[in-house]
């Protein structure tokens, strides 16, 4: 085979495939509209991809079988347009931008582990009595009674050391002074 008649065959089944488009594009983008709910573009990609099958299948277009290729188109578009719907449904639906603007934002875990990381270090430069009334209080969940007997102090002294230990850690943690109160 000659690159002329490569050429040739090239231009002819573009314009074959330029008539189909004329003679039939209207009917298959009608069809596919519906099927497509309304969706235009989606349609439009289906025409297209209908009329990508129409070349691939050469034999179909010129088959003495039937009288029309727009049945074979037809059944083509419609067998497209439910694959795109099943495939569609088989994924969660896609969010639009607009939807994120009202969906509740969850702390990420690694925020909170970087979180308590600095809790930790902060609480660390706390002096020995401060640290072992946050300690009991507030990450072991004791009472002031139950510090104050562990601790062998008065309940006034253990409330007095709690405060100013979160004063001292509003201070070293000014990021996190609304989760200290």
């Amino acid at each position: 085979m000659t690159a002329g008649t490569a050429l040739s065959r090239r231009t002819t089944a573009e314009h074959e495939l330029a008539a189909l488009q004329r003679e039939h594009g209207r009917t298959l983008f009608a069809l596919l509209l519906r099927l497509c709910d309304g969706d235009r573009q989606r349609a439009e990609d289906l025409l297209q991809e209908t009329l990508v099958r129409a070349w691939q299948h050469p034999e179909a277009l010129h088959a003495d079988a039937f009288d029309s290729v727009r049945p074979w188109l037809l059944t083509v578009a419609r067998r497209l347009a439910i694959d795109a719907r099943r495939a569609r449904q088989a994924r969660p639906p896609e969010v639009a931008d607009a939807d994120l603007d009202h969906v509740r934002v969850i702390a990420d875990h690694a925020e909170r582990s970087a979180a308590a990381l600095d809790v930790r270090e902060a609480v660390k430069t706390l002096t020995p009595g401060h640290r072992e009334v946050l300690v009991l209080v507030y990450f072991q969940g004791a009472s002031v009674a139950e510090a104050a007997e562990a601790l062998g102090i008065p309940p006034g002294t253990v409330k007095s050391r709690a405060y100013y230990a979160l004063r001292a850690l509003r201070r070293i943690l000014p990021g996190y002074a609304a989760d200290l109160r």
